[in-house]
């Protein structure tokens, strides 16, 4: 089909283009093609898709190669200017504001249409950076946790080709070597380059035009291994994303870019079969998952979210939690309920104070998992809990059902806590005669997050300073690349 190797408004603008230029008239190439001029005419005015021999016989009768008439840029400056004009118009952006579309006439001054081009691009951009409200974010986020569930947190398709890139590479068990990311990013036309000036907002940057990802020259703060960010920008390029269109595409893109990362990280080639064994000898424990592979243990512990279900036939929850107990990320399918807003997201929310996610902050020493049960209105689980220090104290957390406890390490501990929430008597409420006591009596500087007086972060990829980043692309455009020698 042609429409799949070139748009048929630019292939028309070229055929108009060839045949003004030979000086003939839609009448006379009708006749040289033996077809009908209103045909043509529609076919010029990108109306209507030609057949290939058709295509040939009008390349012929105008003295141009097929190639020439389906290459994919407009024929001159004033065409691709109204060629954008027209895609703008066709565009979401556009079409809410309820105007008619303007085509371009020949009297229109170029002036002018620049002008008009230039205003449909500025409320592009805008509409991009506003690309989400706070809510509209919220549920986005929401949607797609519960996507996740439905599913069991498991993408056979990224699964595959994650499988298929380790395999390319060699790679078998064990943790993968920053040398073997090297090459399995050459492997699809990427070279990876450090630098130490990246955008202030980017862990990692695409340059797609150069081949080129570039990443720091050293670990950054919050746990992201550099070859965890390499193999995101991989994804990027496997996965065949564009820019995202709105803040779910994004959301959903990142979740596959870092599903791909740790898939690629993990294998589940090896990873399935030596969590098998840690189940049958009743000891998984995702200190052990995470040692084996060299990676954090968040992210052993999201890895082990999606194997657990669809390949060990365990049923579980995660949660991460900040220091001050508010959760930033949480998946569950195992009946366990997490604390909501009216808008179904747990982001933000503060967990039970008796949930192990926040009595292991309690430990004095944390140099282990803190094992716990927990009896909850939906029942008893078993929860493995390990903290950590980033930019904030935070805890990361995997639990099971009772029943399911009989698999894992840790089972043994005599630890065992009850929460009632979300019961407001639980853990919110203060005691009987407290409020009385100090209302009115006391006062407190609370510690505010700045984050909630903060607008979303926005720009095409949202939290990235666009002209930051294309300054830094134009910065780095006509480097010579510095081969990484598998130092990732």
């Amino acid at each position: 089909m042609v429409n799949a190797m070139a748009n048929l408004s630019t292939l028309g603008r070229r055929i108009r283009f060839y045949r003004t230029r030979n000086g003939m008239t839609l009448d006379q190439l009708s006749a040289a093609c033996d077809t009908a001029t209103s045909q043509l005419s529609l076919i010029e005015n990108g109306k209507r898709e030609p057949r290939l021999s058709l295509l040939g016989v009008i390349a012929e009768a105008l003295g141009v190669s097929v190639s020439d008439l389906l290459r994919e840029e407009a024929p001159t400056g004033r065409d691709a200017l109204e060629i954008e004009l027209e895609r703008a118009q066709e565009g979401p952006s556009y079409r809410e504001l309820g105007l008619p579309a303007l085509r371009p006439s020949k009297s229109m001054s170029d002036e002018t249409l620049r002008t008009l081009v230039g205003l449909h691009r500025e409320l592009d951009r805008r509409a991009r950076q506003a690309i989400a409200t706070p809510e509209q974010a919220r549920r986005a986020n929401t949607d797609l946790r519960l996507q996740m569930r439905e599913i069991d947190n498991y993408l056979p398709e990224i699964e595959a080709l994650a499988d298929e890139a380790v395999a390319t590479v060699g790679h078998t068990a064990g943790a993968l070597t920053h040398r073997t990311v090297a090459e399995m990013a050459e492997h699809v036309g990427l070279s990876i380059v450090h630098t130490d000036d990246l955008p202030h907002s980017a862990r990692a940057v695409v340059d797609m035009e150069h081949g080129r990802i570039y990443i720091p020259p050293a670990s950054i703060p919050g746990g992201h291994g550099l070859r965890s960010l390499a193999l995101q920008a991989v994804a990027q390029t496997v996965l065949e994303h564009r820019e995202p269109v709105d803040y779910a595409d994004f959301l959903r893109q990142r979740l596959e870019a870092s599903y791909y990362a740790a898939a690629c990280l993990m294998p589940r080639s090896s990873a399935v079969p030596f969590l098998e064994e840690a189940k049958r000898d009743r000891a998984i424990a995702i200190d052990d998952f995470r040692d084996a592979y060299g990676v954090t243990h968040e992210a052993a512990a999201l890895r082990f979210t999606n194997l657990a279900t669809q390949r060990l036939g365990i049923r579980l929850h995660y949660v991460r939690v900040a220091g001050d107990g508010t959760v930033a990320g949480a998946y569950e399918n195992d009946g366990l309920p997490p604390p909501l807003d009216a808008t179904g997201s747990t982001e933000g929310e503060v967990v039970c104070r008796f949930w192990s996610a926040r009595r292991a902050f309690a430990r004095k020493t944390r140099t282990t998992e803190h094992y716990q049960y927990t009896d909850t209105p939906a029942g008893t689980f078993f929860e493995a809990t390990q903290t950590g220090i980033g930019s904030d104290e935070y805890s990361i957390t995997v639990g099971v059902p009772y029943a399911e406890s009989k698999w894992f390490r840790g089972r043994q501990t005599p630890v065992h806590e009850t929460s009632k929430c979300p019961d407001v008597s639980c853990c919110r409420r203060p005691a009987d005669g407290l409020a009385e006591r100090w209302t009115g009596r006391s006062w407190a500087s609370p510690r505010v997050r700045p984050y909630l007086f903060a607008p979303l972060p926005h720009g095409t990829y949202p939290g990235i300073d666009d002209r930051e980043l294309h300054e830094f692309l134009q910065s780095h455009a006509d480097d010579s690349p510095i081969p990484s020698n598998g130092a990732v």
